[in-house]
């Protein structure tokens, strides 16, 4: 499911100062707590100086996952802005990522084009608003509900709270 995460922002983007102006968000902090949680995971993390319009990220990763193969554009969209801080509102950077996978250039550039899964993620975003999701990552269960990057722990504690079964943490 997709959530609008800041769907204001412009085309070509917006700095983070700017997204954060006068929030009294410090930066520099919020960057090194998400980079310590990343790296705990092995997951890499790049540092950013701007946010992106992830409406046609969305629509794109909609229309993959109809695809064969197409589940792999998430890991490549997340890579590019995440970790090299790329513009993934740009149809051309869209269809680059899609064609790296493996996925057709030309198919994902229509797609884009004529906004054909519009729908599709204009009612995610309608379940998200319902679900009061707020923020990304959400990780609802069992009416229980934790938002924002966790440590396996705190997933733990969700599914526990939710009553599910528990299995043995391999590396505990």
């Amino acid at each position: 499911m997709f959530f609008p995460l800041h769907p204001g922002t412009p085309p070509e983007g917006q700095s983070l100062d700017t997204l954060f102006a006068g929030r009294g968000v410090d930066l520099e902090a919020m960057y090194h707590r998400m980079k310590g949680l990343m790296d705990a995971e092995g997951l890499p993390y790049g540092r950013r100086t701007h946010t992106y319009n992830s409406r046609l990220a969305q629509e794109l990763a909609k229309w993959a996952e109809t695809e064969p193969g197409g589940a792999a554009i998430h890991d490549r969209i997340y890579r590019a802005y995440f970790v090299d801080g790329r513009n993934i509102g740009a149809v051309d950077i869209l269809v680059e990522l899609v064609a790296s996978v493996g996925l057709p250039a030309h198919r994902a550039r229509r797609v884009l084009e004529e906004r054909a899964f519009k729908d599709a993620v204009d009612a995610d975003w309608a379940m998200s608003a319902r679900a009061g999701v707020t923020g990304v990552p959400t990780f609802v269960a069992g009416g229980h509900q934790v938002v924002g990057a966790q440590p396996e722990a705190v997933l733990r504690e969700l599914m526990s709270a939710a009553g599910a079964a528990t299995r043995p943490n391999p590396e505990a």
